[in-house]
């Protein structure tokens, strides 16, 4: 169960991370075991192409993993990536991003997720734009 001052706690780790404010990001939903967080295109997130570059994709998506497992952690624990994979399935064209990470498997040490980011236009039903698997690890602080 996601408690206010989880929420809390978890939205005041968000807005200090300096990256996810450079790109514009912003925490969308915090639930048992699931967070969601949204991305605005932006010209300055492209590639030569024109589409979302692949590390600010990565980046959101890594983020809500980690949010995710983080509602699933002993209170006294933050917690970092020991690893993931991304999988791109079709450019990441879109107004806006959704990146969703979702806890799989929540262990005494590590939380295994799943994360995906989905792209909008207008108010379409979303595309899938990349998949990630990821291992986080519960750090004592």
């Amino acid at each position: 169960m996601v408690t206010d001052e989880l929420r809390q706690r978890i939205a005041a780790s968000f807005d200090a991370q300096g990256l996810m404010s450079t790109l514009g990001a912003q925490l969308a939903r915090v639930a048992d075991g699931e967070v969601d967080i949204e991305l605005p295109f932006a010209g300055g997130l492209s590639q030569q192409h024109g589409f979302v570059h692949a590390g600010a994709i990565t980046s959101v998506v890594d983020s809500a993993c980690g949010y995710a497992a983080l509602t699933r952690s002993p209170p006294d624990c933050g917690i970092v990536t020991a690893e993931f994979k991304v999988n791109f399935l079709r450019p990441a064209i879109g107004q806006r991003f959704l990146a969703r990470g979702k806890v799989q498997n929540a262990g005494k040490l590590m939380t295994v997720c799943t994360g995906e980011v989905l792209a909008f236009n207008g108010e379409d039903a979303g595309k899938v734009v990349a998949l990630m698997q990821a291992t986080m690890v519960n750090v004592r602080q």
